[in-house]
């Protein structure tokens, strides 16, 4: 598990967008927010959230990135269909979310089983974990989140 001071582990992805995403050193402030799965109602509703705040990020100067294990087929449709404005990344293979310990045995009615823990890392152009939360509520999350990006920018 990744918590905040850890360095992000050594993983570079490619979005989306087709931009390459090196964890360990982005080059700028990232925001890194894992969720469960494309287009159900409280993943659609927080990338929307994400998307809505696009440019205030992009003025802060974060990157933000959307990661699941979703494949990227998916994570296209998904883009299309709500018109999203952040990239996201593909975890088929589960290492990135196994690196950050997201993934996780979950219980719904009383069955296990592994699934994606919503949680948002706010990782510096260095590498280092700023800031982590785990256990995401949606709801006012990715405002919370731009607030926190704002003042470690302004720090």
């Amino acid at each position: 598990m990744i918590n905040e001071g850890d360095n992000a582990p050594a993983i570079t992805a490619t979005a989306s967008d087709g931009s390459s995403v090196n964890l360990a050193s982005p080059g700028q402030p990232l925001v890194l927010y894992f969720y469960p799965k494309d287009d159900t109602s409280g993943c659609t509703r927080e990338a929307q959230d994400f998307t809505a705040l696009a440019k205030d990020f992009e003025k802060a100067g974060v990157k933000v990135v959307g990661i699941s294990r979703d494949p990227m087929k998916a994570h296209e449709k998904f883009i299309g269909k709500y018109s999203l404005a952040v990239p996201l990344i593909s975890d088929e293979d589960g290492r990135i979310s196994d690196a950050f310990g997201t993934w996780v045995e979950k219980s719904m009615y009383g069955r296990k089983y592994m699934g994606m823990e919503r949680a948002t890392y706010l990782i510096g152009a260095d590498g280092r974990v700023l800031k982590a939360w785990r256990k995401v509520k949606v709801p006012n999350h990715a405002q919370e989140v731009l607030t926190a990006a704002r003042e470690l920018a302004s720090a």
